[in-house]
């Protein structure tokens, strides 16, 4: 688990620095070095169809997908969290009502509401991450409510309410930290779906919009050009299925020790 992580970590902190350390911008275009091979007019990487630096638009492009990962991530934490906390706490029909309404947003197309949110308000980065945390936070719900329901009979919390503790103090300082382990566990796993889901739309160009690119973009754009130039996709190719494989070990171990 922490090879993985610190593996992650280095491809974040490259793509935070990398960008700064190369010559060519992300969006610049190179008319003399089109389709460029590799190390090519001072292209490490080549160039895509239009002239721009590999290296630095995946650079640029795996800053821009961990960003709105994380991002979506962390909504999803904190809502998902929050609403499974109360309905486990309150229980009866508060519960009831509030894992319905979980079950009726899991039953909506994911597609449908990102591109009714498109078309609505336009594209935008924003919007990406907005409408993965809409489907996100469901599962972390779930998870926080099972605990909660276990924790809030355990011994501690049934001296702080006889203590005459408030159940808004009880939640904040016995329940949550109990849980906290969980609920990191899987926010490591769902950091990778969010990559998968954010990857995909920028895939079918619902995502992040040119000039700004992502490995969804750059994945597909390689895909298209894969006959004549296939370096295009191996690179971004490789570094998003590292950080996909990396995360969910990460997540699965700790999950793991969390349950044992």
């Amino acid at each position: 688990m922490r090879a993985a992580l610190i593996l992650v970590a280095l491809i974040a902190l490259t793509a935070l620095i990398g960008p700064l350390l190369i010559h060519w911008p992300y969006d610049a275009i190179d008319w003399n070095a089109v389709r460029a091979e590799p190390f090519a007019g001072g292209h490490v990487m080549g160039t895509d169809s239009v002239g721009r630096d590999l290296l630095a638009r995946t650079l640029v492009g795996t800053r821009v997908t961990l960003g709105v990962a994380t991002a979506a991530a962390l909504v999803a934490l904190v809502v998902g969290v929050a609403w499974g906390a109360v309905a486990g706490w309150c229980g009866g029909r508060i519960d009831e009502a509030m894992m319905r309404v979980v079950d009726a947003l899991y039953a909506l197309p994911f597609m449908f509401v990102v591109i009714l949110l498109m078309v609505v308000f336009g594209r935008s980065i924003l919007l990406v991450f907005v409408g993965i945390g809409l489907v996100e936070w469901l599962t972390m719900a779930r998870v926080v409510r099972g605990q909660v329901l276990t924790l809030k009979n355990r011994p501690f919390v049934l001296a702080a309410e006889a203590a005459g503790a408030r159940p808004f103090a009880i939640v904040a300082r016995h329940i949550l930290p109990n849980l906290a382990g969980v609920a990191i566990a899987y926010l490591l796993l769902t950091v990778p779906q969010v990559v998968m889901i954010e990857s995909f739309l920028s895939f079918l160009g619902l995502g992040v919009q040119e000039p700004m690119t992502s490995l969804g973009i750059l994945i597909k754009d390689g895909a298209d050009d894969m006959d004549v130039a296939p370096h295009a996709l191996i690179l971004p190719g490789a570094v998003l299925i590292a950080i996909l494989i990396c995360l969910t070990i990460a997540g699965e171990k700790l999950r793991d020790r969390m349950s044992a």
